[in-house]
């Protein structure tokens, strides 16, 4: 009996052990990510041409050089793991003019990637662009004229990509050299972007076709399947929704007196209107 009292001990010692390594780790995993961000106030190593009020980079970065190239606008958000390069490679002198530019509200999921080539190949995100996860945005790109050569020995081909104000890109998808997306329009996870896309339009495949497009007439083309989300009215607390929801119920009819009040509060209330995009237009595409 003692000697089993002996390894239940040690057991429970080892546990307690581990949970404290764990936690210590944990803490100072945290610390990193707070003392490795990037931002306007502490930059760190890099010489951002210019970083915008409000604009985080997450720790880890991804690969950043050629920094004294990249204009990032206010309040973007930059995941953890994002390359941001200008150049084909670090230290080239890339002339007077901005070659990567990210506009304000900018959104680059965990893992994405933006590769502008240099002076004449550049890219520029507009404001309140939103992209989801691993996205891969390119100026450049490998070209195989030659049959003879390693694809990757032959010199790259390379072209200025655009994409417009309000735009939304799902995970995975690729943004080729050369394409221009207009405003508010919405690239399909794991598509292949090249060429031209009009505002306000949907894309998907590989390479992306328009799917979905808005006119200004009939509305969008095929119609949505589903209808438009309803903003929350003016007032309106978490408990309130909490309680329609029917994830609060204390006691019998509670929720139900509770979504009583809320639909008071609604019918006496005023609902938002969708925010207006940095141009003055209404932004369509918040919803899609």
């Amino acid at each position: 009996m003692p000697k089993n009292r002996n390894v239940f001990s040690s057991l429970l010692s080892r546990a307690a052990s581990s949970r404290t390594a764990s936690r210590a780790v944990h803490g100072l995993w945290r610390h990193a990510q707070r003392a490795g961000a990037v931002s306007a106030e502490r930059p760190g190593p890099y010489a951002f041409r210019s970083i915008g009020e409000g604009t985080r980079l997450a720790f880890p970065q991804g690969t950043l050089f050629g920094t004294e190239w990249i204009e990032l606008g206010a309040c973007c958000v930059v995941g953890a793991e994002v390359t941001l390069t200008a150049g084909m490679m670090p230290d080239l002198d890339l002339g007077p003019d901005t070659v990567l530019r990210l506009g304000d509200g900018v959104v680059l999921g965990r893992g994405s990637h933006v590769v502008a080539d240099g002076a004449g190949a550049g890219v520029t995100i507009g404001n309140d662009v939103f992209c989801g996860p691993y996205v891969y945005i390119t100026s450049t790109n490998h070209s195989y004229d030659d049959p003879h050569q390693p694809i990757g020995r032959q010199w790259p081909r390379s072209a200025p990509v655009e994409i417009g104000a309000g735009s939304w890109l799902g995970t995975g998808a690729v943004v080729l050299p050369g394409a221009r997306l207009g405003r508010n329009t919405v690239v399909a996870a794991g598509s292949v972007v090249r060429g031209e896309v009009p505002d306000h339009a949907v894309v998907a495949g590989a390479p992306a076709k328009v799917v979905r497009r808005w006119d200004p007439r009939e509305g969008w083309l095929p119609p949505l399947r589903t209808p438009p989300p309803v903003p929350v009215p003016e007032g309106v607390t978490p408990g309130q929704l909490a309680a329609l929801a029917g994830l609060e119920n204390p006691e019998p009819g509670a929720a139900g007196a509770e979504a009583g009040r809320l639909e008071g509060t609604a019918g006496h209330g005023t609902v938002p209107a969708p925010p207006a995009d940095r141009t003055g237009s209404t932004d369509g595409m918040r919803t899609p």
